[in-house]
């Protein structure tokens, strides 16, 4: 199959299997977006909304969240596992969001990436899905299918993002990141994967 007939095939299956899909994380607001990103790293976004759930029970505010302190940040969140890690994380970047940005999550890659535990994926998830600008964040199931699927090399997570960009259009970016999460968590999985059971694997 030629490359750009294998692209077409591939948007068009991604389309007819999720074509609206959702965001996996439960937040209200560019704030508790962040904090459940954070959460997110090596964790369950179904593991992450049922810690949220509680968490913002107590803290939905950068100023809550202070208040809250490091120790019950850390009790609270112990199921997302690295809770010391990322108990300190998510009380210092409400702290900077509260004594430098006046309580508001900052809009530039550059503020973001400088906040605790917040790389250039977490910037990227809020670029696009809290403020609508155009960003295509890449999680280890894109990278993988990026590189089963031939539209990437694989030789780096950065080197995959500028290759789909360039593949995608950026208008798609968004829906199309959500839409290949989903495609590897469903069926192209990390192990265990049978390319023949595959509704793109299969195809290519």
């Amino acid at each position: 199959m030629k490359r750009a007939d294998r692209i077409r095939f591939i948007c068009d299956k991604l389309d007819e299997l999720f074509p609206d899909p959702p965001i996996p994380l439960d937040y209200s607001d560019p704030y508790t977006l962040l904090v459940a990103v954070v959460l997110s790293a090596q964790c369950t976004d179904a593991r992450v909304n049922l810690v949220t759930k509680e968490l913002y029970k107590k803290a939905k505010t950068p100023k809550a969240m202070v208040k809250l302190g490091v120790e019950k940040i850390t009790e609270i969140i112990k199921p997302c596992g690295l809770s010391a890690t990322k108990g300190k994380n998510i009380f210092n970047l409400s702290k900077i969001l509260v004594e430098k940005y006046d309580g508001e999550v900052p809009r530039t890659f550059e503020e973001l990436e400088a906040l605790p535990g917040v790389g250039h994926k977490t910037a990227s998830v809020m670029m696009i899905h809290a403020f609508k600008v155009p960003a295509f964040p890449v999680d280890t199931h894109i990278h993988r299918l990026a590189k089963r699927w031939g539209l990437s090399d694989g030789s780096s997570v950065e080197q995959t993002e500028k290759d789909l960009k360039k593949i995608f259009p950026k208008e798609d970016w968004e829906r199309k990141h959500l839409q290949i999460i989903l495609f590897g968590r469903t069926y192209c999985k990390a192990l265990g994967h049978k390319p023949e059971n595959c509704p793109i694997c299969g195809k290519l």
